[in-house]
């Protein structure tokens, strides 16, 4: 089952970038472009600040109980082995 996830930003240079995130089966594949590109980046080892962002999205449709919290658990994991954190202003 596919399970996709769009959001955009403005980079430090002052760009549009948007950036998606797909779950299909169970591995999880980031990709991401700027506004002007006309091809996708596709990541390997996602972006740790994409990662986060993620996690944070995913956090807001599980809130809407429009998302398993496993999905949630399973990003959380990824961020933590990386060394990495995320915010929890107000989650859990």
């Amino acid at each position: 089952m596919r399970n996709s996830h769009t959001w955009k930003h403005w980079t430090a240079d002052r760009e549009k970038r948007e950036v998606r995130a797909e779950k299909f089966g169970a591995k999880w594949k980031l990709q991401a472009k700027l506004k002007h590109d006309d091809r996708w980046t596709y990541y390997d080892v996602p972006l740790m600040d994409d990662l986060v962002e993620l996690r944070r999205v995913l956090w807001n449709k599980y809130q809407r109980k429009h998302l398993a919290f496993e999905d949630v658990a399973e990003i959380e994991r990824m961020i933590t082995e990386r060394g990495g954190t995320w915010e929890t202003d107000g989650d859990e």
